[in-house]
């Protein structure tokens, strides 16, 4: 587990979760060393000062079509937590999570997804899908979008460049 500062924030919504996007930006770049899309996530614990459970994408290091940065870091703090339910949390991700991710943030009761930068081809978060605001579902996290937006979106830029 590590704590967080969370520093004085000129916009609350988004600036206090500059700090966690930064550790989860720190994942990301784990991920770029492992040759795979650099996206990293942070599952943070009911107060926002610790994190529970990190990630970033595995999908090219262990093979698995499912280790995406959210499912991992999920899996991760419910281990911490020892249960399935993160009812309280908060997961920080780089970038807005794909419908498999977002089905897991609602079955793993998260209150809230925060992410930075918007995936207008794969998003469902409220670009391309919105799942995790689906009025049919049992449990609809808070989604806030656009923290430390350009960085997030600069480190993928950076890596499809360099492909």
């Amino acid at each position: 587990m590590t704590s967080l500062d969370q520093g004085s924030a000129a916009d609350p919504v988004r600036d206090r979760w500059r700090a966690a996007m930064r550790l989860a930006l720190e994942e990301a770049e784990l991920a770029v060393r492992g040759g795979d899309v650099p996206v990293g996530a942070v599952v943070l614990s009911p107060d926002g000062t610790t994190v529970l459970g990190a990630g970033h994408n595995e999908r090219e290091a262990t093979g698995d079509p499912t280790a995406h940065a959210e499912v991992l870091a999920i899996r991760r703090a419910a281990g911490e937590v020892g249960e399935w339910r993160l009812s309280g949390c908060t997961l920080v991700v780089t970038l807005e999570p794909c419908t498999m991710c977002a089905g897991a943030l609602v079955q793993s009761r998260v209150d809230r997804v925060v992410y930075g930068a918007r995936d207008e081809k794969a998003g469902a978060a409220g670009s391309l899908w919105d799942v995790v605001r689906d009025r049919r579902l049992n449990h609809r996290p808070e989604v806030i979008e656009g923290v430390l937006a350009e960085e997030c979106a600069r480190i993928l830029t950076d890596f499809f460049r360099s492909r």
